[in-house]
């Protein structure tokens, strides 16, 4: 495109340029943007603003950096419409970053690297410019300003688009970029030292989202001995921002230990020194630090006789600033304050909110990090260094440390010397657990009085905190409750009742830790805790009503059924209705409430059946209103999507329904138009919804199959689609609901038979996810089970990892249906199965008591592969191991 400005429209734009600057009032400003939209849809208004930016140097500074902003700006929001322009807002660019004024070089970098961002270099090289090549010429050409242009652009670039720098395609230009940037390291301007090293920052940085080795790494490890030697020279620069990175420059390294090895005496007293630097977001990229090395096992024996004085600093580090007491708040009683909205964070909202996948009854720990969600401070990564330290060198760490903290407990240093004190105890309450064992009979007790008589908020929040990482010793180490749990318990449900929001939130996360630890151990005081979370629910404002669900929720799945006791659901369920009847139907509280409403349906069991009705017809009205929703907004695109939540969180909801009820919930579903809902919802785009879904089929399955039954034809292709294991849990939950519809309708499923057997077969051959290969094993067990004929002739294909995924699953009713499959299978297909018979002896000695009728099935199994072998058994069965060959013989009188 020729593009040939007027003088008219120039000056047009200059004067609505200007009186964009001057806003006079809203009339004015929607007039101005008006205007603006308008002059979007002329094909060269792009150009008219490049124009001005570049080449009206008589123009103000202020009035070509608006244009400049408005440029960028348009070049985010219609490149795919800027082809025409594209080669000429190029050109004009790059001369302009030689312009005298710094900040029209600022403004003119940013349109380049939004080009770069949008259109990639291609953007750029189908102009036969190229861009990398240019930018090094602009740092090779003595111009101060042009340097500090090119290098503001390369900052940029490294940036938003550091992969492309190792593109073939564009000739790799990380090759050249590196090693120019390691020679500006030593440039005379501190501006140009600053850029080049954030830039090289940037590129190690991208270590983590690059694989490792690629170009990127190696042009950095081919001038390492230059990079290392320019960043200790600038390491004491008296600039800020080039220490935080020399800094992370040194994280980064660590990467390449061998080759910082020999300096790494002088990289640890650096570090040191500036994780104690005044500047506290200087100390925080120094701590960084840390944490890093003491994961390298190479590192341990250069870190070790540094950890004497590295200890002392951690602990300084971990002491409240006063803008994180400001940001905290005082000491005042501030329960009965409402919050502000913008402090309930989603992550709060969503935490307990989490559709069911279900799972093959293993006790796996929850690796969700329920820690308040909040920024990165120099207190939280020293606390988090220790915990690594402490996990990395242990107990021997407590020589040197256990002084150290004892001396800052004590009554006369101040409290947030004492408070950083018990954050220390709870950090390394892992990582050094055997070594805080014998002192734990005193520290306990001491943590809980000062629990109880601690007047600071702060000291009292931290104390919650670190009791609850020695809970577990609490539940386990005494016979008698009276020693150190009811102690514990009973401070712990002072404290969800304190006056301080701070102090609830962390009584209230501590206590759902000893609810987890502790578990059937409650029962005895279930009165009193439900008495407790009930009052909470009258005292807590909206941020901590979340952690208070919580803590019902881990309630409920530690007791179970032993929460189905009439006086504990008059106590508990009233608050629970009122929040449900008080929040409206687009209200994301719903969320953690349903999430919470769910855990206790299911612990309560029939105990629910008065409060199901209600429950039930809104969650079906959840749903459809939803799609409701969600077709307007297709067709209005002003209207907002709804959120995909809130049928994640009913469906999660009528599930627990459905388990707390069992034959319960026909009724309901009968007098209603759930089932045709569900079958929207199996069709979502979303996974987490189609991944709840599937779980409801299973649940309806087993409870409802009556009403269920009529509408497998629709259903059915629906679940064997998405047996596909991308995502795992939609995939898996499918799987387990075919598994739940096979053993209710028996040989009524053979229609779908070979298009399920030919998917699970696939699946359960893949190295996947653990979870679901034990669903897949469970559901080609019983559809060999009801539909052996069809099943059967795939045994040999599945037989061998089926086997060696199911013998570790719990011993229960789908287990047992699942090898009641496989000895009908075998049965009809023997030679399925002799090519992997010892690992079906071994899936056979994973039951260590079945039930007389699957004995009986696995003896004639076992007496039948032997008569088979004939002469060669001996040589076989001696192949097993001693283990095996004891079991076998013992059960089912099996010898070689």
């Amino acid at each position: 495109m020729s593009f040939t400005p007027t003088n008219e429209d120039t000056a047009k734009i200059l004067q609505l340029l200007k009186e964009s600057r001057s806003p006079v009032s809203a009339e004015h400003n929607a007039s101005i943007q008006q205007q603006l939209e308008t002059y979007n849809k002329m094909q060269d208004f792009n150009c008219y603003l490049a124009y001005i930016l570049c080449n009206l140097k008589q123009e103000t500074e202020e009035i070509r950096s608006v244009a400049g902003l408005l440029l960028k700006n348009n070049i985010q929001t219609f490149y795919p419409q800027l082809t025409e322009s594209l080669k000429y807002l190029e050109q004009n660019l790059l001369q302009n970053l030689l312009d005298p004024s710094k900040n029209i070089r600022q403004t003119t970098s940013n349109c380049i690297a939004t080009i770069t961002r949008t259109g990639t270099f291609t953007a750029w090289f189908q102009h036969e410019i190229n861009l990398p090549q240019c930018l090094c010429q602009l740092l090779d050409s003595g111009d101060a300003n042009g340097i500090d242009g090119a290098l503001n652009t390369i900052v940029k670039i490294c940036e938003d688009s550091f992969s492309e720098l190792d593109m073939e395609m564009y000739g790799r230009p990380v090759t050249f970029l590196v090693p120019k940037l390691v020679q500006f390291l030593g440039h005379s301007d501190e501006t140009a030292r600053r850029h080049s090293l954030h830039a090289l920052v940037q590129l190690m940085q991208s270590y983590t989202i690059c694989e490792e080795g690629g170009g990127i790494f190696n042009a950095i490890l081919t001038h390492l001995d230059a990079l290392l030697q320019g960043i200790f020279k600038l390491a004491n620069e008296q600039n800020l921002e080039i220490r935080k990175d020399v800094c992370r420059a040194f994280v980064c390294l660590l990467e390449t230990y061998h080759r910082l090895k020999p300096f790494i005496k002088d990289v640890i007293t650096y570090m040191m020194a500036q994780t104690q630097a005044e500047d506290e977001a200087l100390a925080l990229e120094a701590c960084e630090f840390w944490s890093s090395i003491a994961e390298m096992e190479v590192a341990v024996a250069d870190i070790k006789p540094y950890i004497p004085q590295l200890l002392p600093i951690l602990l300084k580090g971990m002491i409240y600033s006063e803008f994180d007491r400001s940001v905290l708040g005082g000491d005042d009683d501030d329960c009965g304050i409402a919050d502000k909205e913008d402090a309930i964070h989603p992550h709060l909202i969503n935490k307990a909110a989490k559709s069911r996948v279900h799972a093959q009854h293993r006790d796996d720990d929850d690796d969700d990090d329920d820690a308040e969600v909040s920024e990165w401070n120099l207190r939280k990564c020293s606390a988090s260094s220790l915990d690594v330290f402490s996990s990395m060198y242990g107990d021997p760490l407590l020589e040197t440390l256990l002084p150290m903290i004892q001396e800052r407990m004590s009554e006369s240093q101040p409290w947030e010397v004492r408070e950083s004190a018990v954050l220390a105890l709870g950090a390394i309450a892992e990582g050094c657990y055997s070594g805080m064992r014998p002192h734990l009979n005193q520290l306990v007790p001491y943590l809980i009085t000062l629990l109880n008589r601690e007047p600071k908020p702060l000291v009292r929040s931290i104390t919650c905190w670190t009791l609850s990482r020695y809970s577990r010793w609490v539940v386990t180490q005494s016979p008698d409750p009276k020693q150190y749990f009811e102690p514990l318990l009973q401070a712990l449900m002072v404290r969800v009742l304190d006056n301080n929001k701070n102090v609830q939130e962390a009584a209230c996360s501590a206590f759902a830790t000893l609810e987890e630890e502790a578990r059937t151990d409650l029962i005895p005081y279930l009165k009193p805790i439900v008495e407790c979370l009930v009052q909470a629910f009258d005292k807590y404002q909206a941020k901590n009503l979340f952690i208070l669900y919580d803590a019902v929720v881990t309630l409920a799945d530690s007791v179970q059924r032993r929460l189905n006791q009439p006086e504990l659901i008059q106590l508990l369920m009233p608050p629970l209705i009122k929040k449900w009847m008080a929040l409206k139907d687009d209200d994301r509280a719903l969320f953690p409430l349903l999430a919470c409403l769910t855990s206790v349906a299911q612990a309560v069991g029939p105990g629910f059946q008065p409060y199901a009705e209600g429950i039930f017809s809104r969650c079906v009205g959840l749903i459809a209103n939803h799609y409701q929703m969600r077709m307007a907004a297709q067709q209005n695109p002003a209207l907002e999507t709804p959120d995909r939540e809130f049928v994640v969180c009913a469906l999660d909801m009528l599930s627990g329904l459905a388990d707390a009820l069992e034959g319960g919930l026909e009724m309901f579903v009968a007098n209603s138009n759930l089932l045709n809902m569900v079958g929207e919802t199996m069709k979502d785009e979303g996974p987490d919804v189609r991944q709840s879904s599937f779980a409801f089929v299973g649940d309806l399955a087993k409870t409802c199959m009556n009403h269920l039954k009529p509408i497998l034809p629709h259903y059915m292709p629906l679940l064997v689609a998405n047996l596909n294991p991308a995502p795992v849990s939609v995939c898996n939950n499918a799987a387990w609901a075919i598994g739940e519809i096979a053993v209710k309708i028996h040989s009524e499923i053979e229609p779908w038979v070979a298009p399920i057997v030919a998917r699970l077969v696939a699946i359960i051959n893949q190295n996947v996810n653990r979870n679901l290969l034990e669903n897949t094993g469970i559901t080609l067990g019983r559809l060999g089970l009801v539909c052996p004929d069809l099943v059967a002739p795939h045994l040999g294909e599945f037989v061998q990892p089926w086997c060696f995924n199911l013998r570790n699953i719990r011993n229960d009713i789908e287990k047992e249906h699942a090898f009641q499959g496989l000895c009908v299978m075998i049965r009809k297909n023997p030679a399925g199965a002799f090519g992997a018979f010892a690992y079906v002896c071994d899936a056979i000695s994973s039951w260590g008591n079945p039930k007389k009728e699957l004995k009986d099935e696995f003896a004639q199994i076992l007496q039948g592969f032997r008569q088979h072998i004939g002469d060669q058994w001996p040589a076989y069965y001696n192949q097993f191991p001693p283990i095996l060959k004891n079991h076998l013989a013992e059960v089912y009188g099996l010898s070689g």
